[in-house]
């Protein structure tokens, strides 16, 4: 079997597991996202890393935002406060909010001092919000420019990123973009129903 056949494997079995995870997560209580979804900034990109690496996590989300950015609150208020998306994230990844106009003194991965505003420019973060996943070395693999439509494709997006989807090529060798997969999931999904 081809990568793009264990591809859709994967997919099946996820699929049930992320359709019972949605509908759970519509039932429960919303909680604060600085709360119980990001952690709190140590300040040094690569010390996160480290941690991030001894809890065993699958790599580190950056949600750079910004304070008046409607689509960032948007986010905060109606995907990452629920409580089985904070509990799947805090079991995946080491999560940190980012401020892109912050001029709070940070260090980047590679060690060098910059501010908050300085780290999302090394990025090109421009539009908020930018949903970011970086592997355990600190290199940014998934990026996802705007809010997503909600639960749902929010966590087709942590799973993109974690089932290495973005890694594949579909049988015309081409790279399987986000928008594919979610248009695939979306397929899948209505195919059940």
């Amino acid at each position: 079997m081809n990568a793009y056949g264990h591809f859709l494997a994967r997919l099946l079995l996820l699929t049930g597991l992320l359709a019972g995870l949605s509908s759970v997560v519509l039932a429960a209580e919303p909680r604060d996202p600085y709360q119980y979804f990001f952690e709190q900034s140590l300040g040094d990109m690569a010390e996160e890393l480290e941690v991030a690496r001894e809890e065993g996590k699958q790599g580190l989300f950056v949600f750079f935002e910004l304070d008046e950015c409607p689509f960032c609150h948007r986010m905060k208020r109606t995907v990452l406060n629920q409580p089985e998306v904070q509990e799947f994230f805090r079991k995946h990844f080491h999560s940190l909010a980012v401020d892109i106009e912050g001029d709070i003194e940070v260090t980047d991965f590679k060690g060098t001092e910059t501010t908050l505003k300085g780290f999302a420019s090394q990025y090109r973060v421009r539009a908020t919000p930018v949903l970011a996943f970086f592997d355990l070395d600190g290199n940014l693999l998934v990026r996802y420019t705007g809010a997503t439509s909600g639960v749902e494709e929010f966590m087709w997006l942590a799973d993109y990123y974690l089932q290495g989807v973005y890694k594949l090529k579909d049988k015309n060798g081409r790279p399987i973009r986000f928008s594919r997969y979610k248009r695939m999931r979306k397929k899948e999904k209505a195919s059940r129903s």
